[in-house]
């Protein structure tokens, strides 16, 4: 159901750190432009968890007003609560949303009864689910056989955003569950291992930036052309690591303000990126190949 780059938008913010719509709508402009497929709103890198619900509102009246239908879009509604869940998910099925993306419930750790029912309640408001599977940050790792019960009590769930880095879990759960569902790359540093293990396609935070490159990345490797994808993701690697170099999406941020989309401005607490970091990202897109970028 979802296959192909799908951006997992910023929101550029003001220097008081009010929602930048004139630079978010210049974002979504540059994102279609590269040829993504969809794009993600009020996940991650959006800051989500520093919106408003009157902001998350705002911004989504926004953004599919000017989307327009012409890519897929899937907003991020999960939290560590059910009941907060819930609601974020009745509000985004206002925008008619091709899909909801949840994470699972991080600090809370739920056990498998309590995850399992989790995504049911949430499921049963009607839409496709994306499950945003991430340990790093949720302390969540969901074992195969806890996946596997979950995926047969809850067929509603369209999509996994898998961000784990181990690997051998990962093919595991690609190899036993891929034929099932949209099985999404959340890493941008492993796409074309993902690619390989027969991936739908990636939701990226660094394609906010880099679109062109990860769209041109998906489209060599799946006509076959897997040697070219890799020497182009070769080249767009060190980019890559850069948006990483501390929390997403301050790198990000930061790299948008340097190619003229709003201003670094993140949310607390967020801070600011150091200065020996920003001298390593400005080194790199100083002597980068501007066919990467979004115009």
């Amino acid at each position: 159901m979802f296959k192909g780059v799908y951006t997992a938008l910023a929101t550029p913010m003001a220097a008081d750190g009010a929602v930048d719509y004139p630079s978010l709508g210049r974002l979504i402009d540059a994102q279609l432009a590269a040829g993504v497929d969809g794009l993600v709103l009020l996940g991650t890198t959006a800051e989500a968890a520093t919106l408003s619900a009157e902001e998350k509102n705002e911004i989504l009246y926004f953004c599919t007003k000017q989307i327009q239908g012409r890519v897929k879009i899937i907003i991020g509604t999960g939290t560590n609560s059910t009941a907060s869940t819930l609601q974020n998910t009745r509000d985004a099925l206002a925008f008619k949303p091709d899909g909801v993306l949840v994470v699972t419930p991080y600090y809370n750790k739920p056990n498998p009864a309590g995850l399992i029912e989790h995504y049911k309640q949430v499921a049963a408001l009607g839409a496709p689910v994306v499950m945003y599977h991430i340990p790093g940050r949720t302390g969540l790792k969901v074992p195969g056989e806890v996946l596997g019960r979950l995926l047969a009590e809850v067929p509603q769930i369209a999509g996994i955003k898998e961000s784990d880095y181990d690997m051998a879990h990962v093919t595991d759960t690609a190899v036993k569950f891929g034929n099932r569902l949209s099985y999404i790359c959340g890493n941008d540093d492993l796409f074309p291992q993902y690619l390989a293990i027969n991936a739908a396609g990636i939701i990226s935070a660094a394609g906010n930036v880099f679109a062109p490159a990860f769209v041109q990345i998906y489209k060599l490797f799946t006509g076959g052309q897997t040697q070219k994808a890799f020497a182009l993701f070769a080249k767009l690697y060190p980019l890559i690591k850069a948006c990483y170099l501390e929390t997403n999406p301050t790198c990000v941020k930061y790299m948008l303000e340097k190619i003229g989309f709003g201003l670094q401005t993140v949310r607390l607490p967020l801070g600011e990126i150091s200065a020996e970091n920003k001298q390593k990202i400005d080194r790199l897109l100083n002597a980068a190949d501007a066919s990467l970028f979004i115009h």
